[in-house]
């Protein structure tokens, strides 16, 4: 295959997915022919059209332009979540063309610069996002590839030069294993991804090697896993830490401690401890790029979030709606502690939408214990994605298992209705299916009764 320098024609299978576009957007940027299909239209192929990239959402081969026919000039790009027997990836296979996956070509991307990686079963995103804004804020030329919109940018694509790249090292199918990181980070090593991996020994095994990439020095590792390195906590004895953590007018403020010394009174805005935890370690990892330590507490202070990570889809008075990716207990149990951190005493509807057959199945014990803590609950079906049902795993299933006894299986229709008629001030919906769409047809819903 040639350099990537040297190919002109990109076409994407999944195009609308936030890894697949983010790269399609990076292609565009570089004054490439950039196309391709999706299942359905949203707001992604919606901005990838508005930059000029065409998009077509039905599986025919002749929605292809015919410049994409040119096997030596065209590198066709999947992402692991279209079937095998999809028709277009099946003519790009029997036509000769290169086809590589979403991660290697991110890989070929970050190996040619100096790489920072951002790993972990949790945070990637969160982490990912708040290291690119840090680096670019304070001037450095890099280029962030995001798992989610950022608020700051508008966009999952941070480009703000191309000598650095800030990269989501992901562990689903070992594909981080690709990367040559000079720096990398570790959140976390909680089991997930059950169907790609044995067991947790597994993950975690898996992770391990990730690790061994770089030399410990250039390791980030949160406080306790088992790997050498940098450690990263909160008021803890890491390398790296957050100290005197404290909340003003809804802001964390606290120092920063690193080997060097000490940055006084950072401001972050996010809630959470998990994301105080991701803007530490973010902080460590541009310490160790070399950024001017002064620059980073306007940088950090500047930070607005992601989309879909505690994101408010409506705030009055009487009611808080609260938009959250969550899909694995230890994610739940972050937003759970997040919104009592920030709303001690009130009563909280959840409303989620399990992800995955197989993840609900190996996780089914810890999701309906971290849901029982909320004070309500409403479940949706399970969300497939790229899988086939597996008998008796249903939501169902789920919510027999919650020990809270105002629980129920809901549909999508009735969301606006359940949410303006609840007494409960907080609304949490999280969830990594559809569940994002839905959040917007509820907050328009309590838009409308204002």
């Amino acid at each position: 295959m040639k350099a990537l320098k040297d190919i002109q024609n990109f076409y994407f299978i999944g195009i609308g997915g936030i890894g697949m576009s983010a790269l399609a957007f990076y292609f565009q940027n570089e004054g490439k022919n950039v196309a391709g299909y999706d299942k359905t239209p949203s707001d992604v192929t919606r901005k990838l059209q508005e930059a000029g990239v065409a998009v077509h959402f039905q599986d025919k081969g002749d929605a292809i332009d015919e410049t994409f026919a040119d096997k030596e000039n065209t590198l066709v790009i999947y992402t692991p979540a279209v079937p095998s027997t999809m028709g277009e990836l099946v003519r790009f296979r029997e036509s000769g063309h290169t086809l590589k996956k979403r991660a290697e070509v991110l890989g070929l991307i970050a190996n040619q610069s100096f790489s920072l990686a951002v790993a972990g079963t949790h945070g990637k995103t969160t982490t990912s996002s708040i290291l690119g804004h840090l680096l670019a804020a304070t001037g450095a030329p890099v280029t962030a590839f995001v798992g989610g919109i950022t608020n700051n940018y508008n966009g999952n694509l941070i480009q703000n030069g191309s000598d650095i790249t800030v990269v989501e090292a992901d562990e689903f199918d070992r594909s981080f294993l690709q990367l040559t990181p000079d720096i990398l980070c570790i959140t976390s090593m909680d089991a997930d991804h059950l169907d790609i991996y044995e067991d947790e020994a597994d993950l975690v095994a898996t992770f391990q090697e990730f690790g061994s990439l770089v030399a410990p020095e250039m390791r980030f590792i949160k406080n306790g896993l088992p790997l050498a390195g940098n450690t990263v906590g909160i008021e803890d004895d890491a390398t790296y830490s957050a100290q005197n953590v404290r909340i003003v007018a809804g802001a964390y403020h606290f120092d920063f401690k690193y080997p060097e010394g000490v940055l006084k009174d950072l401001k972050f805005t996010l809630p959470g401890r998990h994301n105080l935890f991701n803007a530490t370690t973010a902080l460590s990892m541009a310490v160790a790029y070399g950024t001017p330590v002064a620059k980073l507490p306007e940088a950090l202070a500047s930070y607005t979030g992601v989309n879909r990570r505690f994101t408010y889809r409506y705030q009055s008075q009487d009611k808080v709606l609260i938009d959250d990716y969550a899909h694995h207990p230890t994610e739940i149990a972050a937003v759970y502690q997040s919104i009592k951190e920030m709303y001690p005493g009130e009563e909280v509807l959840a409303i989620f939408q399990p992800h995955l057959f197989s993840r609900t199945k190996d996780f089914m014990a810890d999701f309906a214990t971290e849901l029982s803590r909320f004070d309500e609950v409403a479940l949706l079906d399970i969300y497939p994605a790229r899988e086939l049902p597996i008998d008796s795993v249903t939501s169902q299933a789920l919510l027999d298992k919650m020990t809270l006894s105002n629980k129920e299986i809901v549909t999508k229709n009735r969301l606006p209705e359940i949410v303006t008629a609840s007494n409960k001030k907080i609304v949490v919906m999280m969830g990594a299916g559809d569940i994002g769409v839905e959040i917007l047809k509820v907050a328009k819903k309590l838009q409308s009764e204002d």
